[in-house]
């Protein structure tokens, strides 16, 4: 055998190790969890990048004086924590050695937790060989638990879907609102209208109709949600695509009354689940710190995970002081990598963060190519406290002409130009648009949290959270 076709074999047999075997060296073992875990609670702040943590937390610090309840369970010493391995399925090319991505989407960060392997990107639950792996809600629905989803974004979105469904393409999100028709799990709520009214579907069907006919509370506001009872499950969908940001909620009158905060969904989940006596599954995602990373849109980026933060609050509060409830607290991947860069004024570019009213999608929603920049300055002024220069306006109105689309706004290159320009005001740069290969955070408080080691990758979580119910064998 040639020296170089030795290398290239061993390399290869090493990488195909490391994927094939990877509980081994995370040493993630089940045998020390008792089963006696009755209810989790599933925290997923999506595309949280570790700078998005900490920024959240200095800024609730310095304008709220105090900080985040995540950062706090470790401050305090209360929750284990983790890194966790986020890569997706992958396949080793034999010419090359190379993997298919090192990257993951929700799609395969979600399934791998909700149906125990790693899958390839895009695939809910799907193998790469086309079977399935049975997603973990379905489990703990089939032994009497209840069991649902709340999200930020379409409720049909990667993240819930994970956990709920088998899909071979996370995009036929009019196909995963129909299963769960057939699944009818206890709550499902979140935004994507579109995926269930007849206008907007591709077979167009207003399955909403469906929901009621077949037992559900169909809630469509804040106040039908508060209205919902236990004993009937619940499907609420309250906006059309995600949920508007955070801080655009809360500095819109209508918006607070009609919308729900994550938080105000997660205690409404937790309280009406936590009527069965078998105990409850509830995954829980801030699925717009994704959106906000891939504009590079820090506003929304920062409140949102400090948004998500609060829902950390409603379920740490439900299981502390009990002796029979799992809080896992975590992400999917980090995304863009914001992070907070040192200069002689960084702390009062920082603190201009405390006072903003609107993200950079409010201020580019009615910003047009043929605009004069003084409406940029304007608009932003307005939403943010920024004030920046006629030759920086006119450079983010320029890239209009050459824009290229983001993964969840048109006009990704305008977002990424309005990000470069604020930076001089915020002291906040960005990595990039997209995911990112980092380790990152996992937190486990409660009932069953005394097990986790120091390193985790991402698919052994689902067996943990059988062991920890005592259903290891479902």
């Amino acid at each position: 055998m040639k020296r170089r076709d030795f290398i290239h074999t061993s390399l290869l047999t090493a990488a195909a190790g490391s994927l094939v075997a990877p509980t081994i060296l995370s040493g993630c073992s089940t045998e020390k969890l008792e089963g006696k875990t009755k209810n989790i609670i599933f925290m997923v702040s999506d595309g949280m990048s570790s700078g998005t943590l900490n920024m959240a937390d200095l800024l609730m610090q310095r304008k709220f004086g105090y900080g985040s309840t995540w950062i706090d369970l470790y401050r305090q010493n209360k929750a284990k924590r983790a890194f966790m391995d986020t890569t997706p399925g992958t396949t080793i090319d034999e010419e090359t050695g190379a993997v298919n991505s090192l990257v993951t989407d929700s799609a395969a960060g979600s399934s791998a937790w909700g149906g125990g392997k790693k899958v390839p990107n895009g695939a809910l639950n799907v193998n790469a060989d086309d079977t399935t792996n049975t997603p973990i809600l379905q489990k703990f629905q089939k032994v009497g638990k209840s069991v649902g989803c709340v999200t930020t974004v379409p409720i049909t979105h990667a993240t819930p879907a994970g956990f709920s469904v088998n899909m071979k393409n996370r995009n036929w999100q009019d196909k995963i609102a129909s299963e769960y028709l057939k699944l009818k799990f206890d709550v499902m709520m979140g935004g994507g209208s579109e995926y269930f009214d007849g206008k907007y579907r591709e077979d167009k069907t207003n399955i909403f109709g469906d929901f009621t006919d077949n037992g559900f509370q169909v809630v469509r506001n804040k106040s039908e949600m508060e209205l919902a009872e236990a004993g009937k499950p619940v499907l609420g969908v309250f906006h059309e695509d995600g949920l508007p940001y955070s801080v655009d909620h809360e500095n819109d009158a209508n918006l607070k009354m009609n919308v729900p905060t994550l938080a105000e969904m997660t205690e409404k989940a937790i309280g009406l689940l936590s009527e069965n006596s078998n105990g409850f599954v509830l995954q829980v995602e801030g699925g717009k710190v994704d959106w906000g990373a891939h504009d590079n849109d820090t506003v929304a980026t920062i409140y949102d995970q400090i948004s998500f933060d609060m829902a950390v609050k409603v379920a740490v509060e439900f299981a502390e002081g009990r002796d029979d409830t799992l809080v896992v607290i975590t992400t999917d991947h980090g995304n863009s990598n914001p992070g907070l860069i040192k200069n002689d004024n960084v702390d009062l570019m920082f603190d201009i963060l405390q006072t903003v009213k609107y993200t950079n999608e409010w201020v580019l929603k009615d910003i047009k190519l043929d605009d004069n920049p003084s409406k940029l300055i304007e608009r932003l002024n307005y939403a943010q406290g920024i004030s920046i220069t006629d030759e920086e306006a006119k450079s983010v109105i320029d890239a209009y002409k050459i824009n290229e689309p983001g993964e969840y706004s048109a006009n990704g290159l305008v977002f990424q130009r309005l990000a470069e320009v604020q930076q001089n005001y915020t002291s906040v740069f960005w990595s990039g648009m997209t995911h990112s290969s980092d380790y990152v955070e996992l937190a486990m408080f409660g009932e069953g949290s005394d097990a986790l080691p120091a390193f985790v990758y991402n698919h052994e979580l689902h067996n943990y959270m059988l062991a920890a119910t005592g259903l290891l064998t479902v």
